[in-house]
């Protein structure tokens, strides 16, 4: 049987200004490593065929499958705050879109697939170690919970890419509810294509937002749900310990998806100002940047929209702030309620507020793991004496201190012991993409081309709520020599 995509492409049928056409490269000897099967059915794809070798060339953009639309997206986009003007997709290549099992249109794009003409005189490739980073820590980022492109599977070419040496080849299938990005409406936007913006704007509301479809004036609601979107996936990340790394205008999908996994890592000593991505020397991106960055990304997407909310400009101005301003409070919100379920309060009271964050500045004063300190403080919830919570303090007393007042608050709350730890377990996760793991099985497919500790990895942050006993030294933090200090961009 022949591989079967059921595309239904909608993207490629906008002007040709939108992307360029053009198919992947082909490679030499395209080899499959990982299929991801449950998502694959999702997909409404044939496992099993993926995993032939035609699928494996299919994957690896060696073969066209029927129904493709090629292109490349074209995008502009501030990187470190400086806007290019071009951007676009110079490594990845947009098969086309299925409709999934729930009726949600997917973007299947390969990445790593050749170059492209927005490729820039890179050479459009990807190398093995950043494609296992973003399959690992995305698929991670679902089992978590939080809104993410995903990875349907990996693909080595069989071919080496140049970095600073000669590297295995590779190539990631991304799954994505789109890839249309602020990046997106600023391509149009610096060419004062008006037109291009409007067209750009009705498809996101189709495709993302189709409640908007008879609201009273759409392209004000359309930035009001993006704001709310995007205020509620920072606050997730942060809530997790992510740092996504390069949180530039062409890595802020409008969908409210995590996308473009580079240089990002999830902390392990909580730190506000942790900063890992090699290229962010100025801490641009750093943990508790990232919600006003996500507030600056979204500012230039309202000013790509300002010639669609008046003619007036000052009133389209002051019309976009207004709904600017609401995302600080929407961030706020969901920041604090995440927080409140992490240690287990389920009714707000005075001063919440600060007995949490005492809690995070005494762990980043004690240098505590920030993972393990609130799963530990749910075993504490479910058993006093269970001290591992206090054991990632420096300063032991500092945690009995706060601890103390903890209990008094939570003893106000209508929960069992046992509820409430079941419920801190729940929103506290025993198992992240620890950076020095993520690493460790990065060297061991590069170097001895052995994926099992890949496998055993992915298999184990499928499941992030649960102790798993069996794989107990996957939740333990870095020793001194296994810290991974900086991560780095797969281009």
């Amino acid at each position: 049987m022949t591989v079967h995509f059921p595309f239904q492409n909608s993207y490629s049928a906008l002007p040709d200004s939108f992307f360029a056409r053009v198919a992947p490269t082909p490679v030499a000897a395209p080899r499959l490593i990982k299929l991801n099967r449950l998502l694959a059915v999702q997909l409404g794809l044939d496992p099993d065929l993926l995993e032939t070798p035609e699928g494996a060339e299919i994957l690896a953009g060696k073969t066209v499958p029927a129904g493709a639309d090629p292109i490349a997206m074209a995008y502009a986009g501030h990187q470190f705050g400086q806007f290019v003007p071009q951007l676009g997709d110079g490594r990845a290549i947009l098969l086309g879109e299925v409709i999934d099992r729930d009726g949600i249109r997917r973007d299947i794009q390969l990445k790593g697939s050749g170059p492209t003409p927005f490729s820039r005189r890179g050479d459009g490739r990807a190398a093995l170690g950043p494609v296992l980073r973003e399959y690992i820590v995305s698929e991670a980022m679902y089992a978590l919970g939080i809104a993410t492109t995903r990875s349907l599977a990996a693909v080595v070419t069989g071919e080496h890419v140049i970095r600073e040496t000669a590297l295995p080849g590779a190539v990631l299938t991304r799954i994505a509810s789109s890839h249309i990005r602020v990046g997106t409406f600023q391509f149009f936007a610096v060419r004062r294509d008006t037109e291009a913006i409007r067209r750009l704007a009705d498809h996101v509301i189709v495709r993302h937002y189709p409640d908007l479809l008879h609201a009273e004036r759409p392209y004000h609601a359309l930035l009001a749900a993006v704001v709310a979107r995007q205020a509620d996936l920072v606050a997730r990340w942060l809530l997790v310990g992510f740092i996504h790394g390069v949180m530039n205008t062409d890595n802020t999908s409008i969908s409210g998806e995590t996308i473009d996994y580079g240089p990002c890592a999830f902390m392990d000593s909580y730190n506000p100002a942790q900063v890992f991505s090699s290229i962010d020397e100025m801490g641009r991106y750093a943990y508790a940047n990232q919600p006003r960055i996500g507030l600056w990304n979204l500012t230039r997407l309202a000013e790509c929209l300002l010639p669609l909310f008046s003619d007036d400009q000052e009133k389209a101005i002051a019309e976009a702030q207004d709904i600017l301003g609401a995302f600080s409070e929407t961030f706020s919100n969901a920041y604090q309620a995440g927080l409140r379920k992490k240690v287990g309060l389920f009714t707000e009271r005075d001063g919440d507020e600060a007995l949490i964050q005492d809690l995070l500045d005494a762990m980043a004063k004690n240098q505590a793991d920030f993972t393990l300190t609130f799963r530990k403080l749910g075993d504490a919830a479910g058993d006093p004496a269970a001290g591992d919570a206090r054991a990632q303090f420096m300063d032991p007393a500092t945690f009995d201190e706060w601890a103390g007042r903890w209990r008094e608050r939570i003893a106000l709350e209508p929960q069992s012991a046992a509820e409430r730890q079941a419920a801190m377990h729940a929103v506290n996760p025993m198992f992240i993409p620890r950076n020095h793991r993520v690493e460790a099985v990065i060297q061991a497919a590069v170097n001895d081309d052995d994926y099992a500790p890949f496998e055993e990895l992915v298999k184990v942050l499928a499941k992030p709520f649960e102790d798993q006993p069996d794989h107990v030294a996957y939740a333990d933090p870095p020793l001194p020599d296994q810290r991974v200090l900086q991560t780095f961009c797969g281009t």
